[in-house]
């Protein structure tokens, strides 16, 4: 309750002199955010080719130094034949045969893709 001489008596329940009920609150108007600004860098293919040509080097460099440091020669045998290669450029061979048959495997699935794509649009122009 209110001591204050100036101001009439409030009912129990009522909204105080500072509060405002939902309908004399004012509205809040959202404003959109404002456009970026003109000189802002976008996202361009040459920047991703960059990118990765940056990461490519610094994968190529951590290999090198790998190779560099697993010189030990060891002997390997695969269906009949044997030959010796040092431990680094061993698996430097696997990572990149494995690199290989990735790269098979998704150019077979462009090429589904791309007969797939074909096909329905010879069927869409009948």
């Amino acid at each position: 309750m209110s001591t204050d001489a100036n101001m009439p008596p409030v009912e129990p329940g009522s909204p105080g002199p500072l509060e405002r009920t939902a309908d004399e609150r004012p509205l809040e108007v959202s404003t959109p955010p404002p456009p970026p600004p003109e000189n802002a860098v976008k996202f361009t293919r040459a920047a991703a080719l960059w990118s990765a040509l940056i990461v490519g080097f610094l994968i190529l460099i951590v290999l090198l130094i790998f190779i560099a440091q697993n010189t030990e020669s060891a002997t390997y045998h695969f269906l009949g034949w044997s030959w010796s290669l040092p431990n680094g450029v061993a698996i430097l061979l696997a990572a990149v045969l494995g690199g290989l048959i990735t790269t098979l495997a998704g150019a077979a699935r462009i090429v589904q893709l791309r007969r797939a794509a074909k096909k329905n649009y010879k069927a869409a122009l009948r």
